[in-house]
């Protein structure tokens, strides 16, 4: 086949863009308010009043509240209600829905069939069914913790987060939010250290309150995660092996028109991709996610939706959905959904800000500033607690979003830095500096009515309203959360959330340590006021308001000793740390050192075959599409420069120099391509672990761009009925 011949491929799949209709979204909430039809898809408080005990009822919420646990009679009660309302609603088989280490879900579909005593057909399921379930194990990452042949491994159901009836084209199936462990009982997913770690800070969270004294019977970690991704047309993405293997592009020229414009931010959204989210919305608030933003992003194709704050675990479980929703319906409607992180080089990468903060029982938001003093003091205590956690935990922090397609990403002046600091904001800058200022004149304390002025009555109006937003920071306070920006967008929100809450949990495990010795010498607001002020004054290196991609500030954090860590093997280190590893099973979040030590093989594993595939891809293309498309424009060049020369008598100047410049560039495309093979040989036989990890990040990744370069330095030059790969300007701006 010639290479001509080739890109009419790219050419007939231009022409089906164009011809694309906008299908007609039938959204079924024209009658119905979004209140009406929110979760109707699922099994939750509501729905199960109808059929459950009252006790049964308070007994889940306990045990979404506070982990209380769920006796087999209970479960048989659930399962026998939940069957009825799935088989109503046209469910015939069930599933354990999990997240293993893979960044992604996994499910096993069982049917409700059964046979009776008498061989007659009917439709079960118990308590024992709903609790455990028994996929194969073997074929999931573990860290080399367990072989092949030790097969088993129990889903265990999360009764923390509702079932739900996932519907497809021909039929529903009623998923069970789930845990996945090992026949050994150790946890072989992301959601299992996620819950250990909230019970973990609930935990800390009550003795802080009752040392403040104050009472809540539990605290909630609370999340919001925003949702970046690329859209491109279904036709085109086909047509690109990196896109559809690796989920962004390995080669390719940026257009001459991307983002320098500022015209595509909250621009007015592309009418085939509204159509598209529109639907997925529909089908998510069906699910009970509670989807409440959408716009345009920085880049062109570039898009993002954002959720109302709910429980961490419902906010991870959701996010996946959110995820697999747009993929899903993204396929309806001929496009296809890109979570990479850097889909497209030149042009801003996608993340995924997590929104992060604490609530009591009784909805109060610890990270919300009040009107009271007390109100203040309590907020103060959280606020100083999160910025000892960074300040201690900023590495482990850093490995939360330790991905590889985030080292493209950090501090490329699209994302914060690889810096873990905090940005508080000009309001709350001049309250922490104002305390430490006065503690240390010896100038704050309790006056004779055994009150503190604090003069904060007027924050929560001032920070709302002139508290400006620093989108260089990693971790930034927002008037009553913190954003954590840095993670990358096709993470799994649980790995982060678990490595923050085990920070926050470690940092109040001291402060209130320090708070009980004070109150021993010290009255209760004298103490609370000193390890709150001792706190801040300790914290101070990782607060930081000002630009974070300046060179100063890379300056400046290295002079007061923050870490600096640029790849992801670099940053997944911190996991073997010795204080990191007690941390973990000290607070129950794993149960011993080589689970943790699994996890650091898995994520390092992952980095290596990630990476191998995005070389292998640019490889197989510099051989199969760029240097044959190259070769045969050189030869219609040297055609050319040959007639030309015979009717002349001689070679045309400027010509023959542009035709010598072409060879020497498919000569350095041969160069680079041959170093690129070596490279993927030498990491091949490195393995999979912390040295080819290594080699590949700082060599591996040199002789990916390198070929790279010279690649679309060609794809600029080459006869454009020569070119097979769908280019840049096609991908984003062709729907």
């Amino acid at each position: 086949m010639s290479q001509g011949f080739r890109a009419y491929a790219r050419y007939d799949a231009l022409a089906k863009v164009s011809e694309r209709k906008i299908p007609r979204f039938k959204d079924r909430t024209a009658r119905q308010s979004v209140s009406e039809i929110f979760g109707c898809d699922t099994f939750d408080y509501e729905e199960m009043k109808k059929t459950l005990p009252a006790t049964d009822v308070e007994l889940l919420k306990q045990h979404a509240a506070m982990g209380s646990p769920i006796s087999l009679e209970t479960a048989h009660s659930v399962a026998a209600a939940v069957k009825q309302w799935a088989v109503s609603k046209g469910a015939t088989h069930y599933t354990h829905w999990f997240q293993p280490q893979t960044d992604s879900t996994a499910e096993k579909h069982d049917a409700f069939l059964d046979f009776d005593v008498g061989g007659r057909v009917l439709e079960k399921f118990t308590g024992e069914l709903l609790i455990r379930g028994e996929p194969d194990a073997s074929s999931f990452p573990s860290g080399g913790r367990r072989e092949t042949f030790e097969a088993r491994g129990y889903t265990i159901w999360d009764a923390s987060s509702f079932m739900f009836l996932m519907e497809t084209k021909n039929g529903k199936t009623l998923t069970i939010p789930s845990l996945f462990v090992s026949y050994s009982g150790e946890a072989l997913d992301a959601k299992t250290p996620l819950l250990n770690s909230m019970r973990s800070l609930n935990k800390e969270v009550l003795k802080s309150l009752e040392l403040l004294g104050e009472k809540t019977s539990y605290v909630r970690v609370n999340c919001g995660p925003e949702q970046e991704f690329f859209v491109v047309d279904a036709a085109l993405a086909s047509l690109r092996p990196d896109l559809m293997l690796a989920g962004k592009t390995v080669l390719g020229s940026p257009p001459q028109k991307g983002q320098q414009l500022d015209d595509n931010y909250f621009g007015s959204m592309d009418a085939r991709v509204m159509n598209m989210i529109m639907e997925a919305e529909y089908e998510l608030i069906r699910l009970g996610v509670p989807i409440k933003t959408r716009h345009n992003e920085v880049a062109p194709a570039q898009f993002e939706m954002a959720p109302v704050f709910e429980d961490a675990n419902l906010a991870a479980d959701h996010n996946r959905l959110l995820m697999a929703t747009l993929r899903r319906v993204g396929e309806k409607h001929n496009l296809k959904v890109l979570f990479h992180e850097k889909p497209f080089q030149g042009l801003n990468g996608s993340g995924k800000h997590l929104n992060w903060s604490m609530s009591t029982a009784e909805g109060v938001n610890l990270l919300s500033p009040g009107e009271k003093p007390h109100e203040n003091v309590r907020f103060l205590y959280f606020l100083a607690a999160a910025l000892k956690a960074v300040k201690d935990g900023g590495d482990l922090l850093r490995a939360a979003v330790a991905v590889p397609g985030n080292d493209f990403r950090m501090g490329a002046q699209e994302a914060p830095p690889a810096i873990m600091s905090v940005f508080l904001g000009e309001t709350i800058s001049k309250v922490v500096n104002h305390l430490i200022k006065e503690k240390s004149r010896d100038g704050m304390g309790v006056d004779e009515n055994g009150t503190i002025d604090l003069d904060l009555a007027r924050i929560p109006v001032i920070i709302k309203d002139n508290t400006d937003r620093n989108r260089t920071s990693p971790f930034a306070f927002t008037g009553n959360k913190f954003e954590f920006r840095a993670l990358g967008s096709s993470q799994s929100i649980s790995v982060p959330v678990t490595y923050l809450n085990v920070a926050v949990s470690c940092a109040l495990a001291e402060m209130n340590q320090s708070l009980e010795r004070a109150l021993e010498k010290k009255s209760r607001d004298q103490a609370v006021l000193d390890v709150i002020v001792e706190t801040l004054s300790a914290a101070q290196p990782i607060h930081f308001d000002g630009d974070g991609y300046s060179e100063q500030w890379q300056q400046e954090a290295e002079r007061r000793g923050l870490s600096n860590m640029r790849t992801t093997p670099e940053a997944l280190d911190v996991l073997l740390r010795d204080e990191v590893v007690d941390a973990f099973v000290n607070l129950g979040i794993m149960s011993h050192r080589q689970e943790i030590e699994a996890r650091y093989n898995v994520f390092m594993e992952r980095y290596v075959m990630l990476r191998l595939i995005e070389m292998e891809i640019a490889q197989e293309l510099i051989d199969t599409h760029v240097y044959p498309a190259a070769l045969a424009h050189q030869t219609a060049l040297g055609e050319a420069l040959e007639s030309a020369s015979d009717v002349l008598d001689s070679f045309p100047t400027g010509q023959k120099r542009d035709f010598t410049d072409f060879v020497a560039l498919v000569e350095d495309l041969s160069k680079t391509r041959q170093a690129l093979g070596a490279a993927i040989q030498k990491a091949h036989s490195l393995g999979e672990g912390k040295v080819a990890a290594d080699y590949i990040a700082s060599e591996g990744v040199s002789a990916l761009e390198g070929a790279r370069k010279v690649a679309d330095l060609i794809e600029q030059k080459v006869d454009d009925t020569l070119w097979s790969l769908p280019r840049y300007r096609e991908l984003l701006f062709a729907r």
